[in-house]
């Protein structure tokens, strides 16, 4: 992987999605890193400035919506977009989402993972 690579963060829980998801992204020429549960991101994102941050809000520990308000709220992430991918998908926690910073929201039975990527490259410029 180029040193020069965008990095990705995919904070997820479902490791097979999250896997498919790296894979993809590292063929696409990202750098990718991988957190499984929102305590575990939290945790990484005091190191680590992805150009993008691709966040599940149903997650053990730390819930997304918890990590998108520590981003939101902590200098020099807080201008790092965010696309919400997730089962939830009341308008109720796409506006929950969206005011905590959400640049995206997507539903992940609605999503097909080209247009996923697709969406990706365009974030992560």
């Amino acid at each position: 992987m180029p040193d020069d690579a965008k990095k990705i963060m995919i904070i997820e829980d479902d490791r097979f999605l999250s896997s498919l998801m790296k894979a993809r992204l590292e063929k696409e020429g990202f750098a990718v890193l991988q957190s499984f549960d929102g305590e575990e991101a939290v945790q990484a994102l005091k190191t680590e400035r992805p150009a993008l941050i691709i966040l599940d809000l149903i997650m053990p520990k730390v819930t997304g919506f918890e990590v998108l308000q520590t981003i939101s709220i902590t200098p020099g992430l807080e201008s790092v977009p965010v696309m919400i991918l997730s089962n939830l998908a009341q308008d109720s926690d796409i506006e929950k989402a969206r005011q905590l910073g959400a640049r995206e929201y997507f539903v992940k039975v609605k999503i097909s993972i080209d247009d996923l990527i697709g969406k990706i490259k365009e974030l992560a410029g």
